[in-house]
């Protein structure tokens, strides 16, 4: 069964951090690219950063750039996405996303695997 579970969202104050996790389970995460994705109430979803299959390839969205940073461990099975300098607008449910394609893209289409989400909220 493929699976894959995030973990690590919750309440933080505008300027604070954290750091997501998502553990992959089912399928080679070592050759699938991984991105992680966020979608805010009445908003569209929108790539946040994503990461090749070998992490030389990397792409982040300008809001978060320089503020957020994914990584990932292969022999763990796991992506990361460490966030700094939150935001109020960064708050969104973050989903975690991986595709056979193993390269970055942003389009929601090149990935076939998705988890559920984990909420995070920045308060003002």
């Amino acid at each position: 069964q493929v699976l894959l579970v995030e973990s690590g969202g919750g309440l933080v104050q505008a300027g604070g951090s954290l750091r997501l996790s998502c553990a992959a389970s089912g399928f080679d995460f070592s050759t699938h690219g991984v991105a992680w994705f966020r979608q805010a109430p009445g908003k569209e979803r929108e790539l946040v950063a994503a990461l090749s299959w070998s992490s030389k390839g990397t792409a982040y969205s300008r809001s978060v750039e320089g503020r957020f940073t994914m990584s990932r461990d292969n022999g763990k099975k796991r992506a990361y996405l460490v966030m700094n300098a939150l935001k109020p607008e960064d708050t969104a449910v973050y989903t975690c996303a991986a595709g056979s394609g193993g390269g970055v893209d942003a389009a929601v289409v090149a990935y076939e695997h998705w988890g559920q989400g984990t909420q995070v909220v920045v308060s003002s």
